[in-house]
Protein backbone atom coordinates (compact mmCIF):
# COMPACT_ATOMS: atom_id res chain seq x y z
CA UNK A 1 0.00 0.00 0.00
CA UNK A 2 1.28 3.46 -0.89
CA UNK A 3 1.38 5.97 1.93
CA UNK A 4 -0.25 9.31 1.40
CA UNK A 5 2.12 12.23 1.15
CA UNK A 6 0.38 13.88 4.12
CA UNK A 7 1.12 10.84 6.30
CA UNK A 8 4.79 10.95 5.32
CA UNK A 9 5.05 14.70 5.93
CA UNK A 10 3.30 14.54 9.31
CA UNK A 11 5.53 11.65 10.38
CA UNK A 12 8.62 13.66 9.36
CA UNK A 13 7.45 16.68 11.36
CA UNK A 14 6.79 14.54 14.43
CA UNK A 15 10.14 12.80 14.12
CA UNK A 16 11.99 16.12 13.96
CA UNK A 17 10.04 17.53 16.91
CA UNK A 18 10.75 14.41 18.96
CA UNK A 19 14.45 14.65 18.11
CA UNK A 20 14.64 18.31 19.14
CA UNK A 21 12.84 17.70 22.43
CA UNK A 22 14.92 14.62 23.21
CA UNK A 23 18.17 16.58 22.75
CA UNK A 24 16.92 19.41 24.94
CA UNK A 25 15.70 17.04 27.63
CA UNK A 26 19.02 15.17 27.71
CA UNK A 27 20.92 18.44 28.01
CA UNK A 28 18.61 19.87 30.67
CA UNK A 29 18.80 16.69 32.75
CA UNK A 30 22.57 17.14 33.08
CA UNK A 31 22.27 20.51 34.80
CA UNK A 32 21.54 21.74 38.29
CA UNK A 33 18.81 24.29 38.91
CA UNK A 34 21.45 27.00 39.28
CA UNK A 35 23.02 26.04 35.95
CA UNK A 36 19.63 26.25 34.24
CA UNK A 37 19.30 29.83 35.52
CA UNK A 38 22.87 30.89 34.70
CA UNK A 39 23.19 33.93 32.47
CA UNK A 40 26.56 33.66 30.69
CA UNK A 41 26.35 37.24 29.45
CA UNK A 42 23.96 40.09 30.28
CA UNK A 43 22.43 39.89 26.79
CA UNK A 44 22.15 36.11 26.58
CA UNK A 45 19.11 34.42 28.07
CA UNK A 46 19.53 31.53 30.51
CA UNK A 47 18.13 28.14 29.57
CA UNK A 48 15.04 28.58 31.76
CA UNK A 49 14.08 31.74 29.88
CA UNK A 50 14.56 30.07 26.50
CA UNK A 51 12.43 27.14 27.65
CA UNK A 52 9.67 29.47 28.88
CA UNK A 53 9.75 31.40 25.60
CA UNK A 54 9.57 28.20 23.54
CA UNK A 55 6.66 26.91 25.61
CA UNK A 56 4.85 30.24 25.29
CA UNK A 57 5.30 30.21 21.55
CA UNK A 58 4.12 26.60 21.28
CA UNK A 59 1.04 27.22 23.39
CA UNK A 60 0.15 30.32 21.41
CA UNK A 61 0.76 28.86 17.96
CA UNK A 62 -0.80 25.43 18.45
CA UNK A 63 -3.80 26.10 20.69
CA UNK A 64 -6.72 26.03 18.23
CA UNK A 65 -4.08 25.88 15.49
CA UNK A 66 -6.43 25.77 12.51
CA UNK A 67 -9.05 28.21 13.76
CA UNK A 68 -7.38 31.12 15.59
CA UNK A 69 -4.43 33.40 14.98
CA UNK A 70 -1.19 31.86 16.20
CA UNK A 71 -0.34 34.93 18.25
CA UNK A 72 -3.01 34.72 20.94
CA UNK A 73 -4.12 37.95 22.62
CA UNK A 74 -3.54 36.26 25.99
CA UNK A 75 0.15 35.64 25.26
CA UNK A 76 2.61 37.99 26.93
CA UNK A 77 5.73 37.31 24.86
CA UNK A 78 7.77 39.98 26.62
CA UNK A 79 7.05 38.35 29.97
CA UNK A 80 8.53 35.08 28.67
CA UNK A 81 11.93 36.81 28.64
CA UNK A 82 11.66 38.08 32.19
CA UNK A 83 14.02 36.23 34.45
CA UNK A 84 12.49 34.62 37.52
CA UNK A 85 13.00 31.43 39.46
CA UNK A 86 10.34 28.80 39.68
CA UNK A 87 10.53 25.20 40.84
CA UNK A 88 12.15 22.97 38.22
CA UNK A 89 9.09 20.71 38.18
CA UNK A 90 6.81 23.64 37.32
CA UNK A 91 9.00 24.74 34.43
CA UNK A 92 9.30 21.19 33.13
CA UNK A 93 5.55 20.67 33.41
CA UNK A 94 4.89 23.73 31.20
CA UNK A 95 7.67 22.59 28.83
CA UNK A 96 6.25 19.07 28.47
CA UNK A 97 2.66 20.30 28.09
CA UNK A 98 3.71 22.66 25.31
CA UNK A 99 5.55 19.96 23.36
CA UNK A 100 2.58 17.60 23.83
CA UNK A 101 0.21 20.26 22.50
CA UNK A 102 2.31 20.71 19.35
CA UNK A 103 2.42 16.93 18.76
CA UNK A 104 -1.31 16.62 19.34
CA UNK A 105 -2.13 19.45 16.94
CA UNK A 106 0.03 17.93 14.23
CA UNK A 107 -1.22 14.38 14.79
CA UNK A 108 -4.81 15.60 14.49
CA UNK A 109 -4.28 17.06 11.02
CA UNK A 110 -6.29 15.49 8.23
CA UNK A 111 -5.22 15.27 4.59
CA UNK A 112 -7.33 18.31 3.63
CA UNK A 113 -5.88 20.40 6.47
CA UNK A 114 -2.55 20.59 4.66
CA UNK A 115 -4.27 22.70 2.00
CA UNK A 116 -5.60 25.16 4.57
CA UNK A 117 -4.26 28.50 5.63
CA UNK A 118 -3.58 29.74 9.17
CA UNK A 119 -2.57 33.14 10.47
CA UNK A 120 0.27 34.22 12.70
CA UNK A 121 0.05 37.88 13.70
CA UNK A 122 -2.57 38.25 10.94
CA UNK A 123 -0.12 37.01 8.27
CA UNK A 124 -1.43 34.06 6.25
CA UNK A 125 0.62 30.88 6.01
CA UNK A 126 -0.15 27.51 4.52
CA UNK A 127 -0.37 24.87 7.24
CA UNK A 128 2.91 23.26 6.10
CA UNK A 129 4.64 26.65 6.09
CA UNK A 130 3.39 27.46 9.61
CA UNK A 131 4.63 24.11 10.91
CA UNK A 132 7.99 24.42 9.16
CA UNK A 133 8.31 27.93 10.60
CA UNK A 134 7.64 26.57 14.09
CA UNK A 135 10.08 23.67 13.76
CA UNK A 136 12.78 26.04 12.50
CA UNK A 137 12.15 28.31 15.48
CA UNK A 138 12.39 25.38 17.91
CA UNK A 139 15.58 24.11 16.23
CA UNK A 140 17.18 27.54 16.64
CA UNK A 141 16.41 27.60 20.36
CA UNK A 142 17.44 23.94 20.74
CA UNK A 143 20.88 24.93 19.51
CA UNK A 144 21.00 27.70 22.09
CA UNK A 145 19.98 25.34 24.89
CA UNK A 146 22.59 22.76 23.87
CA UNK A 147 25.39 25.33 23.68
CA UNK A 148 24.50 26.87 27.03
CA UNK A 149 24.17 23.42 28.62
CA UNK A 150 27.59 22.39 27.29
CA UNK A 151 29.12 25.54 28.73
CA UNK A 152 27.42 24.99 32.09
CA UNK A 153 28.26 21.28 32.35
CA UNK A 154 31.89 21.75 31.32
CA UNK A 155 33.93 18.55 31.57
CA UNK A 156 30.89 16.67 32.91
CA UNK A 157 29.00 17.15 29.61
CA UNK A 158 27.61 13.95 28.12
CA UNK A 159 27.08 14.34 24.40
CA UNK A 160 23.49 14.36 23.15
CA UNK A 161 24.69 14.30 19.55
CA UNK A 162 27.63 12.47 17.99
CA UNK A 163 30.65 13.11 20.20
CA UNK A 164 33.78 14.54 18.60
CA UNK A 165 35.95 11.78 17.19
CA UNK A 166 33.05 9.33 17.13
CA UNK A 167 31.65 9.97 13.63
CA UNK A 168 33.16 6.87 12.02
CA UNK A 169 31.94 4.59 14.79
CA UNK A 170 28.48 6.16 14.69
CA UNK A 171 28.28 5.80 10.88
CA UNK A 172 29.36 2.15 11.10
CA UNK A 173 26.68 1.46 13.73
CA UNK A 174 24.02 3.15 11.59
CA UNK A 175 25.09 1.12 8.56
CA UNK A 176 24.86 -2.08 10.62
CA UNK A 177 21.39 -1.16 11.84
CA UNK A 178 19.96 -0.08 8.51
CA UNK A 179 21.57 -2.28 5.90
CA UNK A 180 19.41 -5.08 4.58
CA UNK A 181 20.73 -8.50 5.55
CA UNK A 182 22.82 -10.07 2.83
CA UNK A 183 21.73 -13.45 1.61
Amino acid sequence: MVERLSTIIIAAWLSELDSLKQRCDKAISQLTDDQLHTRVHPRINPITVIMRHMAGSMMSRFTDFLTTDGEKPTRNRDDEFREFREPREQGLQRWNQAWALVRSAIISLAEDDLDRSVTIRAEHHSVPKAIERAISHYAYHTGQILMLARLAAGDKWEWVTIAPGQSAAFNAEMNNQHQPPQT
